[in-house]
C-alpha cells in the first residue's frame, strides 16, 4: 500500500459534519473521565480522610492525608491492566466499542462512590469499598484515553493531526473546569457541615447525567478509518499484545518517559495545591477552587495551542518548549504560592498551565505516529498508563511526604524538575514523528 492511502490523505473524514462528531465524541469521553477523577482528587485534598479514614484522621492527620492521596494513586496501578485489556480488544474489535464500554464503566463506578456509606456508618468496609470503586475507575481510565486519542488522530487530515489529537487532551482542563466549578458553587452556597454530611455526594451522582450525554454522542460516531481498513485486510491476524511486547519495546518505553513530567506536574495542580493551600496555608477553599478553575482555562487554551503548534514546528520542539517552561517555573511558582496571596497564587498556577498545555497537546498525534496500526491502541494505551503510574499516580503523595520531611516547598519543585529532564530525554529519543504515515502497511 502506498503512503497516500485514504487514511493518510489530506482529506481526512468524508465531511465536516463527521469531523465535528468525531471531535465531540473524543472530547466528551475524556471530559467525563477527568471530571470523575478530579472530583475525587479534589475532595481527597479536603474531605475524604475524615469521612473514610476517621480513626486515623483523629490520631495522625498528617499520615491520614498521605494515605488519602495514596487512594488517588491506587487507581493508577490498575490503568495498565485497563490499557492492556481495552488496547487488545480495541485493536481487534474496534476503537468505538471500547470507547462506549470504558465510558459506562467509569460512570457507574463514579456514581456509586456518591452512594457509599462512610466510616461512621459501616466502619472499615467504607475505605475497602472506596478502594474497589477506585480500582474500577482506574481500569476504565486506562482504556479510555487510547481509544479517544486514536479516534481523533486517525480521522484527521495529515497536516492537522496535532490539532485533532488535542481534542481528547482538552478533556482534562474541561473536566477540571466542571469539577472545580461545581465544587466552588457547592462550597459557596452550603454550610461546611451540610457539605461534609451530604453535599460532597452531589458531584459524584451528577456524573450519571454526563454519562447519558456521552453515550448518545459516542454511539453516533463512525468507526475510525484506519480500523476499518485493518478489518478489511484482517491485519490483526496475530495477537496485537504479544507483537507489541516482542517488536515495539522502544516506543512503549519512550512514550512512558514522555508523559511522566507532564502527568506529575498536572497532578500537583489537580490535587496537591488545593490541599496545601487550604490545609497548610489556611487559604479559603472557595477562592482556591475559583483560582484553580480559572487556571484550567489556561490549560485548555495552551493544550489546543500545543496541538496546533506541533502541526507547524513539529512534535519534538513543542514538547521541549513545554517542558522547559515547567522546569524554569517550578521554584518561582512555589515562592508565589507561599506568599498566601490569592492573586499571586492564581498567577503561579496560570503560568504552569502554559508548560502543561504545550507538553500535553501534541501527545495524541505523536503517540499515534510512533506505532503501526495493528498494535497502535495497545501501544499508546500502555505507554500512557505506565507514564501515569511513574508520573501522576503518587505525585501528590510524594509532594506531601517531601513537604513534611523537608519543610521546604522547593524540594517538590526539584522533584518535578528532575522528571522534566527524564521526559525531555524521552522526547529526544523518540525523534520527530510529524507526518509519519498511519496506514495499515506503514511502519513495516
Amino acid at each position: 500500500m502506498t503512503e497516500t492511502s485514504r487514511v493518510d490523505s489530506e482529506a481526512g473524514p468524508s465531511s465536516k459534519h463527521e469531523e465535528r462528531k468525531v471531535l465531540a465524541a473524543t472530547l466528551v469521553g475524556t471530559t467525563i473521565e477527568w471530571y470523575d477523577f478530579f472530583i475525587f482528587a479534589q475532595l481527597t485534598g479536603t474531605l475524604l480522610s475524615p469521612l473514610f479514614l476517621a480513626p486515623l484522621n483523629e490520631s495522625n492527620p498528617g499520615l491520614a492525608q498521605i494515605l488519602s492521596f495514596a487512594l488517588i494513586g491506587i487507581s493508577f496501578l490498575f490503568r495498565p491492566l485497563g490499557a492492556v485489556v481495552a488496547g487488545h480488544l480495541g485493536d481487534r474489535l474496534g476503537r468505538k466499542a471500547m470507547l462506549v464500554f470504558t465510558l459506562l464503566m467509569m460512570g457507574a463506578a463514579t456514581s456509586m462512590i456518591g452512594m457509599l456509606p462512610t466510616y461512621a456508618q459501616i466502619g472499615v468496609w467504607a475505605p475497602i469499598l472506596l478502594i474497589i470503586l477506585r480500582i474500577a475507575q482506574g481500569f476504565s481510565a486506562g482504556g479510555e484515553w487510547g481509544g479517544a486519542a486514536l479516534m481523533a488522530v486517525e480521522h484527521a487530515p495529515k497536516s492537522r493531526r496535532g490539532v485533532f489529537g488535542a481534542y481528547p487532551q482538552i478533556g482534562v482542563p474541561v473536566g477540571m473546569i466542571l469539577a472545580t466549578g461545581l465544587l466552588f458553587i457547592l462550597n459557596s452556597n452550603m454550610s461546611k457541615e451540610d457539605f461534609a454530611s451530604w453535599g460532597w455526594r452531589v458531584p459524584f451522582l451528577l456524573s450519571i447525567v454526563l454519562i447519558v450525554v456521552g453515550y448518545l454522542i459516542r454511539r453516533a460516531v463512525a468507526e475510525s478509518p484506519v480500523f476499518q481498513e485493518m478489518a478489511a485486510r484482517k491485519a490483526e491476524s496475530r495477537a496485537p499484545l504479544s507483537e507489541l511486547i516482542r517488536s515495539h519495546k522502544r516506543p512503549v518505553l519512550y512514550s512512558t518517559m514522555i508523559f511522566i513530567a507532564n502527568n506529575a506536574a498536572g497532578y500537583l495542580l489537580i490535587a496537591f495545591f488545593i490541599s496545601y493551600a487550604t490545609r497548610t496555608l489556611k487559604m479559603p477553599v472557595p477562592e482556591i477552587l475559583l483560582a484553580t478553575t480559572l487556571a484550567s482555562f489556561g490549560w485548555l487554551i495552551f493544550t489546543l495551542a500545543g496541538g496546533w503548534l506541533s502541526d507547524r514546528i513539529g512534535r519534538v520542539k513543542t514538547f521541549l518548549i513545554g517542558y522547559a517552561i515547567i522546569f524554569v517555573w517550578m521554584i518561582p511558582m512555589f515562592a508565589l504560592i507561599d506568599t498566601r496571596n490569592i492573586w499571586l497564587y492564581g498567577v503561579a498556577l496560570f503560568v504552569l498551565t502554559i508548560g502543561l498545555g504545550l507538553s500535553y497537546g501534541p501527545m495524541s498525534a505523536m503517540y499515534a505516529e510512533m506505532f503501526p496500526a495493528n498494535v497502535r491502541y495497545s501501544g499508546i494505551s500502555i505507554g500512557y498508563a505506565f507514564g501515569a503510574i511513574l508520573g501522576g499516580a503518587f505525585a501528590a503523595t510524594i509532594a506531601e511526604t517531601l513537604l513534611q520531611s523537608t519543610k521546604w516547598t522547593g524540594s517538590i519543585g526539584i522533584y518535578i524538575m528532575i522528571l522534566c529532564v527524564i521526559s525531555a530525554v524521552g522526547v529526544l529519543l523518540a525523534k520527530e514523528t510529524k507526518g509519519n504515515p498511519l496506514g495499515v502497511s506503514s511502519h513495516h
